[in-house]
């Protein structure tokens, strides 16, 4: 089970908070706080429709048996979810691993870069492929671009009949662009849920359709998500590892960190801190507020930011993760002539040097004026992840509420989006 170490911040801080934490917490159990149309995330472990599900789990065995590849088309919240989950547990070097039986997962319609697109198209080569597009409307533009793209690939390729059969779509039940299309082309469409938006949606179709065909345990990160809901609305106190670190975040804020470091020592983490980096930005940037999501990768960044971390402007706290590490592994062999110096590393497996220097750092740290929170996950595996997951979408919402803002809007994403369609000549805006 989750655990959060909160002993940076001074328990009478905390204890201060509570009456607010507690309100928060209320309001996203009863689903009456602001934007309560999209808190059914908080839910859905247990309210998720099983037989989509079903025939979700079905349809990534059908793409795995179509083609080599799946390109996932999506943006924010369409693809940093699925991302995370699959070069978390699988690696970043899922892709082209020897002897898989599952497609490589290749993602377009997260920029507007004709370079990256062409590059990609290259990578898919001559081998077969299938098309997996998220968008709630369809109308969004980075994807809409790249759908437009690749369908036409697709049928280009497979002719309309053969295409049809290899593009599945995440979209609004009901309306939309894309819903609309899906439905004249005969796509098999997956819901998007009205009250789940696109940076709570991981565990929705959205992301559980890449996740299953790249042949990641949905079960057990749906499992590991339902554990986490329990124990978030159980527990009403401190006990509860989302209200304190929501707790601690906003003790922290308004002793003026401004600015959140989430760090690991697992380069596999790198795409879950840019999913956690979205959820917290889009979640709590607005009315001037919010604490600034930043998102490290140690030990390689501490050759990079360590200097600023341990010395710069004392505006920010780190909030560091882990998982158990593994037993045995890659061990540092004796040297007989010793002539790097390493032997008295010898006999120690790599994952020992790396908790070492996990444990260096925040003592450094810690001692260089950065409060460190630990959220320790227990074994890395899909259940434990699932906990995290819905760990840190529970402690954003009640976090959001802390601060006096809609965690669940993004007016702010509009403005640049008027801006290029005008640049762009786009009728009628």
């Amino acid at each position: 089970m989750l655990r959060i170490d909160t002993s940076a911040v001074p328990a009478k801080k905390l204890e201060a908070l509570l009456p607010q934490t507690l309100e928060a917490h209320k309001k996203l159990q009863s689903k009456s706080g602001a934007g309560a149309a999209f808190t059914d995330w908080v839910t859905l472990p247990d309210d998720f429709d099983r037989d989509e599900y079903k025939r979700l789990r079905e349809a990534a065995e059908r793409a795995a048996g179509l083609g080599e590849v799946m390109v996932v088309v999506g943006i924010g919240g369409s693809y940093l979810g699925s991302r995370a989950v699959i070069e978390y547990l699988l690696s970043p070097f899922y892709n082209g691993t020897a002897g898989k039986k599952t497609p490589d997962i290749l993602f377009a319609g997260c920029n507007l870069s004709g370079d990256a697109l062409q590059r990609l198209t290259d990578r898919i080569g001559g081998r077969d492929f299938t098309v997996n597009v998220i968008s709630k409307s369809g109308g969004t533009t980075e994807p809409a671009v790249a759908f437009r793209y690749f369908r036409a690939l697709c049928e280009k390729r497979y002719g309309k009949d053969g295409a049809k059969k290899r593009i599945f779509a995440a979209t609004d039940k009901s309306r939309g662009i894309l819903k609309t299309l899906s439905d004249a082309e005969g796509y098999e469409a997956f819901v998007i849920p009205d009250g789940v938006g696109g940076r709570y949606s991981v565990l929705t179709p959205v992301g559980l359709l890449p996740i299953a065909a790249a042949g990641v345990d949905t079960d057990a990160l749906l499992d590991g998500a339902r554990v986490m809901m329990e124990a978030c609305r159980s527990a009403g106190g401190l006990d509860n590892p989302a209200l304190a670190y929501a707790a601690a975040r906003s003790a922290l804020y308004r002793d003026g960190k401004k600015i959140e470091v989430l760090a690991s020592f697992d380069p596999d983490f790198v795409y879950m801190g840019e999913w956690w980096k979205q959820l917290y930005g889009e979640s709590e940037g607005k009315d001037g507020k919010g604490l600034f999501p930043a998102a490290v990768s140690y030990t390689a960044d501490l050759h990079s930011m360590g200097q600023y971390m341990q010395e710069g402007e004392r505006i920010l706290f780190e909030t560091f993760v882990r998982a158990d590490t593994p037993k045995g592994g890659i061990r540092v062999e004796t040297d007989p002539a010793n002539t790097d110096g390493l032997n008295f590393l010898a006999g120690k497996t790599v994952d020992e040097i790396n908790d070492a220097a996990y444990e260096g750092t925040k003592k450094a740290h810690t001692d260089g004026g950065v409060p460190c929170l630990t959220v320790d996950t227990g074994p890395k595996g899909a259940a434990s992840l699932g906990e995290l997951i819905y760990f840190f979408e529970y402690a954003c919402g009640v976090s959001g509420y802390l601060l006096g803002v809609n965690p669940f809007d993004q007016p702010g994403v509009e403005a640049y989006k008027k801006n290029m369609f005008e640049l762009l000549g786009k009728p009628g805006v």
